[in-house]
């Protein structure tokens, strides 16, 4: 008989800097059982509910630890550009086997950080090996924006946020208007920022 558990995550348990777990390395799944589709189902729970209340954002993806969990898993979801589909893929021990293409500047985001957008800079293509839900081997190559969110994402596993990667640019970092829109941030509140950042 198949596993089934009804999820009462929410926003709320999605941890956010300083909170210290967020630079922890999370634990690798040797053990697939009825926890490990807990934490699974509560990451999905967490995100969906997470975007109900952003109307110019879609949880893209979440990595086990922003919910407190430290182990590493990384779900992204099927389709960023279709905020109705709501499936995820699930890789489970995720790993960077190889980087390829340009390094390029682009902005990203984080659950884990309200508001806050950054210019990163990020390989155009990675090939990446990992697990699904079932404990198979999955190896595939992404490039472009899902290129971008896996490097995001098992950076999550290692203890390390985006804005980690641009500490010491403060003009790289953005905020996200009341409109929508990505705009400049002043030097009060880049200071305010950098206060609860680090």
């Amino acid at each position: 008989m198949g596993y089934t558990y009804l999820s009462s995550m929410d926003k709320s348990d999605i941890i956010t800097l300083p909170h210290k777990a967020l630079h922890k390395v999370s634990r690798r799944v040797v053990v697939f059982n009825d926890d490990t589709s807990k934490i699974i189902e509560n990451m999905k729970s967490a995100t969906l509910n997470w975007e109900t209340s952003r109307d110019h954002e879609v949880g893209v993806a979440l990595a086990a630890v922003q919910i407190n969990e430290l182990h590493r898993i990384v779900i992204i979801r099927e389709d960023s550009n279709d905020k109705n589909n709501k499936n995820f893929n699930v890789y489970i021990n995720p790993e960077i086997v190889k980087y390829e293409g340009e390094i390029e500047e682009d902005f990203e985001g984080c659950l884990s950080i309200k508001d806050v957008y950054g210019k990163v800079p990020r390989y155009t293509k990675v090939r990446v090996k990992a697990l699904n839900e079932h404990g198979q081997k999955i190896r595939l190559k992404a490039e472009g924006f899902l290129a971008r969110v896996f490097q995001h994402e098992i950076d999550h596993t290692k203890g390390k946020v985006f804005v980690d990667h641009i500490e010491d640019k403060p003009e790289a970092f953005y905020k996200l208007s009341k409109a929508g829109n990505i705009e400049e941030m002043n030097d009060a509140e880049k200071k305010q920022i950098f206060s609860i950042l680090w």
